[in-house]
């Protein structure tokens, strides 16, 4: 019996090993945590692929920071956690097929949630959405249309703001598909562009000439000439 449980565990243990070299073997570069792990690997597609830590500088004023997350075919997918530099986490941001989709929460420094907004991302599975048609003097949803859905995230749902330190909510506003909700308002219209008033082409020497001489005369007719 002692045998037989220490031959399934050098099987097991080979049958790891095994699967360890083929992982192993299928990335061109990787690197190892201070525990072990495999980390900020690259597929011998050249994708990212697994748990990356992703190390960014201060540039031109811009704060530093790091994050945290996995990779699948090259493209963020789950959960990753930002840091700034001295350690502190100030964003969890969630990932489907490369694109924000679901819920994202920012802090301060000190731990405080400032900012929860929801974002929907693209789904190859789901090629169209379904979107709400509201009327034009209430936010009352008169009918339904079905578009075709982009492929990148679009905001959709609450989003919310926080005072710092006592977590009151500041301010809530209310997304679809990219498009703010005004509540008892117009949200179908679309904002009117102004119109860009046509500059009048200034005149020359010779039209101030001719308007001068022919001020306060009647049925004048130009025909291009300067002179009496």
């Amino acid at each position: 019996m002692q045998t037989l449980k220490i031959r399934e565990i050098v099987m097991l243990a080979a049958m790891l090993l095994l699967f360890f070299t083929n992982s192993i073997g299928q990335l061109t570069s990787y690197n190892l945590s201070p525990t072990g792990d495999t980390i900020n690997a690259v597929s011998s597609k050249g994708q990212k692929q697994g748990k990356w830590v992703v190390h960014v500088d201060e540039l031109r004023g811009e704060p530093g920071y790091e994050e945290e997350g996995f990779f699948k075919a090259g493209v963020k997918e789950g959960p990753w956690r930002r840091y700034n530099l001295n350690g502190d986490m100030v964003a969890i941001e969630n990932y489907m097929l490369g694109g924000k989709h679901g819920i994202q929460q920012y802090f301060t420094f000190l731990g405080d949630l400032v900012r929860e907004e929801s974002w929907r991302g693209y789904n190859p599975d789901a090629p169209y959405d379904t979107i709400p048609v509201y009327g034009t003097s209430s936010n009352e949803v008169i009918s339904y249309k079905i578009v075709k859905a982009e492929q990148y995230s679009v905001k959709h749902g609450e989003w919310k703001y926080f005072e710092p330190g006592t977590g009151r909510l500041l301010k809530k506003e209310e997304y679809s598909i990219n498009r703010l909700i005004v509540p008892g308002g117009n949200n179908n219209a679309v904002a009117e562009v102004p119109k860009t008033e046509k500059k009048k082409p200034e005149k020359t020497a010779e039209m101030l000439e001719w308007e001068k001489k022919n001020k306060g005369k009647k049925k004048v007719v130009r025909d291009g000439r300067t002179g009496t």
